[in-house]
């Protein structure tokens, strides 16, 4: 199957093509890994409503992500968050040096948050 495009329809598909956690012997236990996406999402919605920003619990729950989807990590976490938290986003991927290089995407053309990544430095 090919992955043109994350969408409702292969999303699952996706993330399970490219899981890869030796530990993992459940459905559940998939399922949790992916929940981490949905975490990262309240922390980020946190720090634009609130301000509060998590910064070693949204890194720790990224760690864990990208351990077990790998490079689906980016693509994956893009797909969820609403366009608005992108920019948040792409500051931990820059901390991270998780931005993928190629090929180009709509990723290079979103701002990042100056906060975050001054948050970030100071770890």
């Amino acid at each position: 199957m090919r992955f043109d495009e994350l969408n409702k329809s292969n999303y699952l598909l996706f993330a399970i093509k490219f899981y890869d956690n030796p530990q993992a012997v459940t459905k559940s236990d998939f399922e949790d890994d992916l929940k981490r996406i949905k975490y990262v999402k309240r922390l980020l919605k946190r720090y634009k409503n609130t301000g509060e920003l998590k910064t070693h619990l949204i890194l720790n729950h990224l760690t864990i992500l990208f351990n077990v989807f790998n490079e689906a990590t980016v693509p994956l976490l893009f797909y969820n968050l609403d366009s608005e938290l992108w920019p948040y986003i792409k500051s931990f991927l820059i901390f991270l040096n998780r931005i993928p290089e190629y090929p180009k995407t709509e990723i290079d053309n979103v701002d990042i948050d100056e906060y975050c990544l001054e948050q970030l430095r100071k770890i």
